[in-house]
């Protein structure tokens, strides 16, 4: 689409929403920054703009003159898709977009895309480190924290950019086609946006959606949604498992990660010749050795990187060993799949901080993914009742609720003797009691931190 010109309403004036109206200005469009939020101010949200980006600014409502005047809307990934709002632009004919499809009708180059419940950012990372090593010039954008459209308009026909896509700037593409996709797994979460697992999971197929079979999609074959989302994906697909032997893909077996092809395995890693730990980060590890592969990567770069990658912030971080006592921070397990790869990581008993926002997640399975581990779980937030009810009808006891991230720490540090380990994994969202995932994971790395040895 020509956005010369154009007006164009970008909903939201969050990081992404800031990123989709610089890059609108410097195509010649004519962004209108929108946001319901009442308490904002006009002059606030302009000082988020960089020096020289110019745009018309509106807070609380539109008026049906500016809603007439607009011919294309970009969402942020924050606003429902499925709102009164969104529709009324949709019955006037307006097309809908979000900051991934601005970008990708503005960029140049090779698209990577990897999106999944868990383990986004671990392999998005990787995999944005291992093609770093190969090329020169890689960009690593999306959910990870850097909007794609501050780098679009700079991409040339050289550059590799990889995207951590979530399922809700999923909603909002159009014409977006990467050259590799990845579909880590499906697991619920987010049910309170999506309402149904189906809707969740299409929102995740889509990643692949315009491609076709001169293109690649790497998916799980352990997940029961990506592997039947296999047998119909548009892409050229590409399998990993963490449980059995593939006759094609890319396999654990043992403690030895084989790539076969034909019936035909090749070793190739010990895991613990990485720094990466838990299953799920060998999974990770596959995932990334398929997409990189796909590009065009040899293995021995690939393995190269893998071998010295360091963990990501907050996913099973390893925070110090403070009176004997290992503490690990997992804050970004914000739903009960993550933070089961969490506990699995963990091998001594275990004190467990768990609790936040209530996304309608059930924890049955977390629960009994305790395999007797959990020693003592500390509930905080909004799900403490609920987690408590349903961690006490599978049999666990000794559960301890507090009214603050501070109480629950310092029960943590009472409870865990010399030998056990203190593990931040929620199973929950932040929202409530922090503004996201990374500010409670610091806290909580920053009262570790603070701990005296003795």
């Amino acid at each position: 689409m020509e956005l010369r010109g154009k007006k164009v309403l970008v909903v939201g004036s969050g990081l992404s929403g800031i990123g989709a109206v610089q890059a609108l200005y410097h195509a010649g469009a004519a962004p209108l920054l929108f946001d319901e939020n009442e308490n904002l101010k006009a002059e606030e949200v302009q000082r988020k703009l960089p020096s020289g980006v110019q745009a018309e600014i509106v807070i609380g409502t539109l008026s049906e003159e500016e809603k007439a005047s607009v011919e294309l809307v970009v969402l942020s990934p924050g606003v429902p898709t499925d709102t009164a709002f969104v529709e009324d632009f949709r019955k006037r004919g307006v097309k809908i977009w979000g900051e991934i499809e601005l970008a990708y009708e503005m960029g140049k180059g090779t698209v990577i895309a990897i999106t999944g419940t868990n383990g986004k950012t671990t392999t998005t990372s990787l995999v944005g480190a291992i093609m770093a090593a190969h090329c020169q010039d890689v960009d690593v954008v999306g959910n990870i924290g850097n909007p794609y459209t501050l780098t679009a308009l700079d991409s040339t026909e050289e550059t590799v950019t990889v995207a951590e896509i979530s399922s809700f700037q999923l909603e909002t593409i159009d014409q977006f086609k990467p050259q590799v996709s990845a579909i880590l797994n499906v697991t619920p979460d987010h049910l309170n946006r999506h309402h149904t697992m189906e809707n969740y999971a299409a929102a995740k197929e889509a990643v692949c959606r315009n491609q076709t079979k001169e293109e690649t999609c790497v998916l799980n074959y352990e997940n029961s949604y990506t592997r039947f989302f296999g047998e119909q994906c548009p892409a050229r697909v590409v399998w990993f498992s963490s449980q059995r032997k593939l006759t094609d893909g890319y396999y654990l077996e043992g403690e030895e990660i084989f790539r076969a092809k034909d019936g035909a395995g090749e070793r190739l890693m010990d895991i613990h010749d990485m720094k990466l730990v838990g299953i799920c980060n060998v999974e990770n590890v596959m995932a990334a050795m398929a997409v990189t592969s796909a590009c065009g990567v040899p293995m021995e770069e690939i393995l190269s990187v893998i071998r010295e990658f360091p963990p990501v912030e907050h996913r099973i971080e390893f925070v110090a060993t403070k009176r004997g006592v290992y503490y690990y921070n997992d804050s970004k397990g914000t739903n009960p799949d993550a933070a089961i790869q969490g506990i699995r990581a963990m091998d001594r008993p275990t004190v467990l901080i768990g609790g936040g926002y209530d996304k309608q997640s059930e924890y049955d399975e977390w629960i009994e993914a305790f395999d007797g581990k959990v020693k003592c779980l500390v509930l905080i937030g909004q799900t403490r009742e609920k987690i408590a009810a349903c961690a006490r009808a599978h049999g666990l006891s000794d559960i301890m609720l507090a009214d603050t991230f501070e109480e629950a720490f310092a029960v943590c540090v009472e409870r865990a003797k010399p030998g056990d380990a203190v593990l931040l994994s929620p199973a929950c969202a932040s929202w409530g009691m922090f503004p996201n995932y990374e500010v409670r994971g610091q806290m909580f790395k920053d009262m570790v931190n603070q701990l005296e040895e003795s």
